[in-house]
Parts: structure tokens; sequence; C-alpha cells
């Protein structure tokens, strides 16, 4: 059942991956100014800004399979839309559903979440990524060669929206009765995997009401599903989370520093073509999917302690952001390139699991749901605080990138007492 969801994740953004780096080109040619093309991709990130906590909500409550089931079938709906675009109209059209329902990968985290122990849920998340991440890289190999052919672009959305369908399908397909029995029995019979008799009951009924489908949620009021989605994410507001989801804003955000003028500072700096920039995030992106493999290994040298493999990462994360933006040849770019691949893709999985261990599992959708939400902001405000950092110097975006990193270290630092104390609870009940 994991393996299927290990495809899942590799389809999806192996589907997206071949689409996304030619839609600029396509809303060019179809006559849209840079101005239209902008506005277009906003609009995008900003139905994904509001729809993310209220889908990951909605899985909560109606359950994995069946929203997940309508996230694959409305976004394939999407890029079937985007294979016929032949006018702006239709390309803004067709960005609607995928906008608001593109979030197979969320509701697919939150379900591994309810699938595995909180042991293992660091090493199953890191092996998520990992497989998502070789679609990441193999899709834009081959829509590039589509794309060279008569046609290519609604080619490549024709059969990104069949690879949706594909993983619709193999979602259908999934044992979801039997698996859901098999993990509770898993949970009930390993006193080593558990936290203890309340938790075994709670992650019981977690099971029941996310993983099955009743009647009852499936075909109550959608008013009534919209009253509790709202209730839901105003427990999640009013919770002691805010230091975990302001720590990943920030992470986000120095992240996105550092990648969002990459390319023309390299140029500018050392003098280095677009095609090598290219080349060492691709070499970047093939080491992040080896530290999602490498995660198992890290989590048992660390003793399971997430709190901890996510303050070293974060503060090795700084370091390597402050080397590249200090870096006085290329070959000090390459090598703080080699390792940051390694520590984001670490930290991105540890802040996941953090929240689910703070937060709790009865809402991991909805907390998935807000923590997409919060990178989503970061994407609207990164590219802002870029620009302007840029005016005063190509090293400007990666400096002010140190300075979050340090801001999200210090209130990691400062709210230490309570992750440790709430990881000593656990291990007492295990």
């Amino acid at each position: 059942f994991v393996r299927c969801l290990y495809a899942v994740g590799f389809l999806d953004l192996f589907g997206v991956s071949m689409v996304v780096p030619l839609m600029n080109l396509h809303i060019k040619s179809l006559g849209a100014s840079h101005t239209v093309a902008g506005i277009i991709g906003s609009l995008y990130g900003v139905m994904q800004l509001f729809s993310s906590t209220f889908v990951g909500c909605w899985s909560d409550i109606v359950g994995r399979q069946y929203s997940l089931l309508a996230c694959i079938l409305l976004s394939a709906l999407g890029y079937f839309l985007l294979g016929t675009s032949t006018t702006v109209f239709l390309f803004a059209v067709s960005r609607v559903p995928v906008g608001i329902f593109k979030h197979t990968l969320s509701i697919s985290k939150a379900l591994l979440s309810d699938l595995v122990s909180e042991r293992d849920r660091p090493l199953v998340m890191g092996r998520f990524n990992a497989a998502s991440s070789v679609g990441f890289i193999l899709g834009p190999v081959v829509g590039g060669y589509l794309a060279e052919l008569e046609g290519g672009f609604y080619q490549t959305a024709f059969i990104c929206a069949s690879i949706f369908l594909l993983n619709g399908c193999l979602v259908w397909m999934l044992p979801w009765g039997e698996e859901n029995t098999g993990n509770r029995e898993h949970h009930q019979d390993k006193g080593t995997n558990s936290f203890s008799a309340k938790a075994n009951n709670d992650l019981h009924l977690k099971s029941a009401t996310n993983g099955t489908m009743t009647n009852t949620n499936l075909f109550q009021s959608p008013w009534i599903q919209v009253a509790t989605v709202l209730k839901k994410i105003k427990e999640i507001a009013c919770s002691n989370l805010w230091d975990i989801f302001l720590v990943r804003f920030l992470m986000s955000v120095a992240i996105l520093l550092y990648y969002s003028n990459f390319t023309l500072a390299l140029e500018e700096r050392f003098g280095v073509k677009p095609l090598f920039s290219g080349y060492l995030t691709s070499y970047s992106s093939a080491l992040g999917v080896l530290a999602g493999c490498l995660l198992g290994p890290i989590t048992r040298l660390y003793q399971h302690n997430t709190y901890r493999i996510l303050l070293h990462s974060s503060t090795f994360t700084c370091t390597l952001i402050l080397l590249y933006a200090s870096a006085l040849n290329i070959w000090m770019v390459i090598l703080s390139s080699t390792f940051l691949a390694f520590s984001t893709t670490i930290g991105r999985t540890c802040i996941i699991d953090l929240e689910l261990t703070i937060g709790g599992n009865e809402a991991s959708g909805t907390l998935l749901g807000v923590g997409q939400s919060v990178t989503s902001v970061g994407r609207i405000i990164a590219p802002l605080l870029s620009g302007i950092a840029q005016e005063f110097s190509p090293c400007g975006p990666p400096s002010l990138a140190v300075g979050l990193a340090l801001v999200a270290i210090v209130i990691m630092n400062a709210n230490k007492q309570k992750y440790c104390s709430h990881r000593n609870v656990k291990l007492k009940n295990q």
C-alpha cells in the first residue's frame, strides 16, 4: 500500500514537471504579455494559498480515499483543459481546477501519516519525497523532448492529464479496507511502535475516520462539511503551533531566496552560463533524492529525535547559504549546493513530522494543509524580497536568507523545552 503511494507521488510530479516549464512559452505564444502571464501565475499561487488548508481539512472529514480521488480527477480535468487552450482565456480557466485541487501530494502525506507509526514516519516521508523528486527530475527531460514536436505542448498537456487519470485508477484499486484493518492490528499488537493504550485507541479511531469512508461523512450536507472544516481550522489557529509554522515560513523563504536569483547571480558573479546553472540544479535535485533515502539511518543515529535533526539541519542550511553568499569561486558554490541538497531535504521532512507530532494525528490533513498555505505565503513574498535585496547586490537575497534562517534557529532554541518535554512524554508512554 505504501509503495503504491510512492508510485502516486512519482507519477504526480513527473506529469506536472513535464508541463510547467513549458507554460510560460505557451501563454506567450498565445499573445499574452509578460504582465498577463505574471498575473495568471500569481492567481494560481493565491488559489493554492487559500485552498490547501480547506482541502486538507476536508480530507480529515470525508476520508483520504475520496478526497484524494477528487483532487486527482479534477487536476486531470485542469490539464485536459490546458491541452485545449488555444486562447489566453482558456489557459486561465484551465488553471482554476488545478489551483484549487492540486493538493494530491499533501493528502498522500496525510495518508502515509495515518498508515505508519510515528517512529517510522520520517523514514516513510523521506522515501515518498525521494520518489516524487525522481519524477521531478525526469519530467522536464520528457517534456522538453515532446515540446520539439509539432503541437508538442498540447501533446504534453494531454499526456499529463492521462498520467493523472492513471493515478486515479491506482488510488481507486488500492485495498483500502484491508490496509486499514492491518494498520489497526499493527498499532495494537506492537507496543514499541505505539504511545500507550490511549494512543492505540486514538490511532484506531483515526484509521476508522480517515482511512475508511462512512456514508454519514460522505453524503452529509455540504454546509455541515463547510462548518466542520471552519471549526477544525479555528482549532489549529488557536493551538500552540505558531512557532512551528513560523519556523517553516522563515526557512521556506530563506531557501526560496537562495534559489530566486541563482542563475542570474552566478552569471554576474562568476560569468557562468545558464546551461551550467541548469546542470547544477539537476545535480542538487538528484542529491535530494539520495538524502530522502538516507533519512532512515539519520533518524536512528539521532534516536528518532526529530527536533534535534531539524535544528541541526537548519543550522547547516544557514551555514551553507552563508558560504554561497561569500563564495570567492564557483567551486565553493558547487560545495554549498552539494550539501544544501541534503540539509534542505532532511529539514523539509522533519518540519512536517514535527507538525504532526506536536499537533497530533487527529487532523493530519488540516495540519499539512496549513503548512502548505504557510509555504505558499513564502512563495508569494520571496520574489518581492529577492527583488528588493538584489537592488543592492547579487549576494543580497542569500544574505537576507541567512538572517531569516538565524531567526528560525533562535525560535527553535527558545521553544526547546516544549519539544523535549513532548518527546519525553512520548518515550515514557512507549
